[in-house]
């Protein structure tokens, strides 16, 4: 039997990874191949699962950690959707907040089940704008340098740096930003790529699907800084049930509540890194689901996907993410479904908010010899 391909595409909160990976499993789809895919979250109630499973993709979600300290679950959720659907390609979404893949997951992999698995060069996807302001080529929100410490070496480790949203800049700053992470990150090819048009999408599929990823040096990282970084960030995961005694539409009701946490968070200067809301109907809508997404303080909520017809209840799932204490973010998502609209109920049935802990890998192998 031949071994299954592994590709795994990483990059920072907001930086289009779940969008990604829907284009990516869709493609090879369409050519033939049966594809698993394999989310991931430090906390559970996932917006990504929900909507890769309401595209029809067989969908299996590692909650509680990162693929590193949780080595062994992607490994079962791998024979899961092997029993499942046997597929032959397997799209792995890696925790936005998580560095270190090469050595604690692909390397490992390789050296304990390189038999079953084929693995794919390691790609990093990049919002430009956020970027672009990192690498000081335009003005705004800013992370700690603890958390850029992060971002940073996510890009280190990549063999592939893609430029995601590549229509949001100038063709002088994207051209800037092109060749400042290839200055910065020589070790990486960097790609340019639209998921929202297709631009640049079939090249850089071609590369993850065919070739292997290449054994060099992993690079040092200190996971003390790390986990400063990752214990400065907020999460927070949320459903709550919505439900009103005459249909409504979900688009103004997802930018509403959007919409009024990101007014509280502004006013907390918390920097926000992800917010993503799905609302998916009780009746059947032939599994449509309304999506959502914030990435930046001073961006505008972006609907992605929206239902074909007004409804009468249904359930809300929120991803936050930011660099603020989680009893902010816990504040303003209460504070938002308290002012939902007079004829709509909302009732929370299940919060998390916490910071991530010390990543503490299963395995983490620096040299393949």
């Amino acid at each position: 039997m031949s071994r299954a391909r592994y590709i795994m595409i990483g990059g920072f909160l907001g930086a289009g990874k779940t969008t990604c990976v829907a284009a990516l499993a869709q493609h090879l789809s369409d050519a033939g191949r049966t594809v698993g895919l394999i989310t991931n979250d430090q906390g559970r109630e996932l917006v990504d699962t929900a909507m890769l499973r309401a595209k029809g993709f067989a969908t299996e979600e590692i909650p509680g950690g990162c693929f590193c300290c949780r080595f062994n679950s992607l490994v079962d959720a791998a024979a899961k959707l092997t029993e499942q659907s046997r597929p032959n390609v397997f799209i792995a979404e890696p925790v936005g907040s998580c560095t270190d893949l090469v050595a604690t997951v692909t390397y490992p992999l390789r050296r304990i089940y390189g038999d079953e698995f084929s693995i794919a060069p390691l790609s990093v996807l990049v919002d430009p704008i956020r970027a672009a302001r990192i690498f000081g080529l335009s003005e705004g929100g800013q992370f700690s340098e603890k958390v850029t410490y992060i971002y940073r070496k996510q890009l280190e480790e990549a063999d592939l740096i893609v430029i995601n949203k590549t229509e949001l800049l100038e063709a002088d700053t994207l051209a800037a930003l092109h060749e400042k992470l290839a200055d910065e990150f020589p070790n990486a090819e960097v790609l340019q790529i639209s998921a929202r048009n297709g631009e640049g999408l079939k090249d850089w599929f071609a590369r993850i699907t065919a070739a292997e990823q290449i054994a060099r040096a992993v690079m040092e990282v200190d996971y003390e800084l790390y986990a400063e970084g990752e214990a400065l960030l907020g999460w927070l995961n949320a459903t709550a049930q919505l439900r009103a005694p005459d249909p409504f539409e979900a688009q103004p009701v997802l930018q509403q509540f959007a919409a009024d946490i990101q007014k509280q968070l502004n006013e907390q200067s918390a920097e926000i890194a992800h917010l993503k809301m799905t609302l998916s109907p009780d009746a059947s809508l032939g599994g449509q689901v309304a999506i959502i997404n914030l990435v930046r303080n001073d961006y505008v909520p972006e609907l992605s996907a929206d239902l074909d017809a007004p409804i009468e209840s249904a359930q809300l799932i929120i991803n936050l993410r930011a660099e603020a204490d989680p009893e902010t973010l816990k504040a303003a998502v209460e504070t938002a479904l308290a002012n939902a609209p007079q004829t709509l109920t909302a009732t929370l049935d299940h919060l998390e908010h916490f910071r991530p802990g010390k990543p503490e890998p299963t395995h983490r192998v620096t040299d393949l010899a």
